[in-house]
């Protein structure tokens, strides 16, 4: 028996234990409940709400964004799906009755497929709405997909990508969050190559890893120890029935999970104490602000294994990309042929995953861009998340992208080619 299956078996086995508890938990909060306002009812209710929380099954949560304010007028957002494909949808934030004169850039955004679903973007995507036309990749939970869809590899994810840009036509400026920014480079680069009309008028790539040899991080250098064939071994599973996806193999998101919080455990146990004080206490503002940032992160999904290995493979063991081997399908990804679509690339000073250096690599790959349209911004005092999520992205980090959005906003149709030049890019580090 595998791992996955004796995972879903005990979530099974809890499942009557977690209806008790959660069951109690709203019997001990009842206003008319005695025990409700003594500090034991406040301690056994705490107890029970901990105890589901903590083995309960996150789902999908919701992107939530039903207003944004566009020139000072407010406007309902509907969220329609614009392109469905099986393992990805492309979901727009589509602003009721805005005026057809107003002409917003189209923004895409790029979810990174690395466990986490797309709504981990949300507050990237509400900075991005009052200004622009916002498009995002809303990948699908493998254990979901039936096996007839096929196989999700790497190339596959550029082949996305390119599909996504097509589908909304000139003038799209990409925005890739970590992960996507290898294969996104790599689809701005078959299409400038292929000289297609609709290649996008800019890129961002933030926090991504361009080239790990660069200040590689715990993350780079486990790949590097283990190398490929134990990450096959040791994460790889298939998913058992009665899932629609039985039988697809994947990187399952339990597993995800327990790495992630594998790197931060000491402050993820704090935090669990410190909500079971806030319920004793009665502090919901405090014990809100953990279920609603909870509720997201330990929200996870399964990864196409073929995606998993082969980016393992190309970007952190082989490095093909800075190297310029990386092949799509049977064709070399050229980097230089990228003339047409402006280039920012932004890091954080205190990433622990995507390591300095890593993503302003591509700076120095796109070497057909000329100097004015390359751009680079390190971020002080920010983590990785921090690169796109935060008080700090929403006031230093964004404005600078609007600018550089707003600055090459120019159908890509219409933009010449740029001979190529020696001149080093435009490299910005906060105060």
């Amino acid at each position: 028996m595998q791992l996955y299956e004796l995972y879903e078996m005990n979530y099974a086995a809890l499942s009557p234990f977690r209806a008790f508890a959660d069951a109690a938990n709203t019997a001990l909060k009842n206003p008319l409940n005695p025990l409700a306002n003594t500090t034991m009812g406040r301690t056994v209710s705490a107890a029970c709400e901990l105890f589901e929380r903590t083995t309960r099954r996150y789902g999908k949560p919701e992107f939530g964004l039903k207003t944004t304010n566009v020139e000072g007028v407010a406007y309902n957002i509907v969220e329609r799906v614009v392109m469905k494909q099986p393992f990805c949808e492309l979901l727009h934030f589509e602003k009721e009755n805005l005026p057809e004169a107003t002409q917003l850039p189209k923004v895409l955004i790029v979810a990174p497929m690395s466990g986490h679903y797309a709504t981990l973007l949300r507050g990237t995507v509400e900075a991005f709405l009052p200004d622009h036309d916002v498009y995002i990749t809303d990948w699908q939970d493998a254990r979901t997909v039936s096996i007839a869809a096929g196989a999700f590899d790497l190339d596959s994810y550029i082949d996305y990508v390119e599909s996504m840009i097509e589908t909304l036509g000139t003038g799209v400026h990409v925005i890739a969050v970590c992960q996507p920014s290898v294969p996104v480079l790599a689809a701005v680069a078959m299409m400038n190559a292929h000289k297609k009309a609709c290649a996008p008028a800019s890129m961002t790539l933030m926090g991504g890893p361009i080239d790990t040899r660069n200040s590689p991080t715990a993350v780079n250098k486990l790949a590097q120890e283990k190398g490929l064939a134990w990450f096959e071994k040791n994460v790889i599973m298939k998913v058992p029935f009665p899932n629609d996806g039985f039988m697809r193999d994947v990187y399952p998101g339990f597993l995800q999970l327990s790495g992630f919080m594998s790197l931060n455990m000491e402050r993820h146990v704090n935090a669990h104490k410190d909500f079971f004080k806030y319920l004793v206490k009665g502090d919901g503002d405090s014990a809100e602000k953990h279920r609603d940032f909870y509720d997201e992160y330990l929200a996870v999904m399964d990864m196409p294994a073929e995606f998993y290995l082969q980016t393992i493979d190309t970007v952190f063991i082989k490095h093909s990309l800075p190297l310029g081997t990386m092949m799509h399908r049977d064709e070399k990804v050229d980097l230089t042929a990228i003339t047409r679509t402006a280039l920012f690339t932004i890091e954080g000073e205190n990433d622990d995953i995507t390591g300095g250096g890593q993503t302003e690599a591509a700076q120095g790959l796109c070497s057909g861009l000329a100097a004015d349209m390359k751009q680079h911004y390190m971020q002080k005092d920010v983590g990785h998340y921090g690169v796109f999520n935060g008080s700090r992205f929403r006031k230093e980090i964004y404005p600078r992208i609007r600018s550089f959005i707003s600055a090459h906003d120019v159908d890509a149709a219409q933009k010449p080619v740029i001979r190529k030049t020696k001149a080093k890019h435009l490299r910005i580090v906060a105060a």
